[in-house]
């Protein structure tokens, strides 16, 4: 039992990490298929969005 409750962070951890990368990519392959090219403040942005959520 023990086992399971030191699991379950670690999984929803990993789960929330996992959406967070599928909505980065997700935008970013609706900027490139919208605009045909490659936004490179996608990144920068990315990162804004995080130091201001912390």
């Amino acid at each position: 039992m023990d086992v399971l409750v030191s699991l379950l962070p670690h999984l929803l951890n990993g789960l929330a990490l996992g959406l967070l990368f599928a909505l980065i990519a997700l935008g970013f392959t609706l900027i490139v298929g919208v605009m045909e090219v490659i936004n490179l403040a996608h990144g920068s942005l990315f990162a804004l969005g995080a130091y201001v959520a912390m």
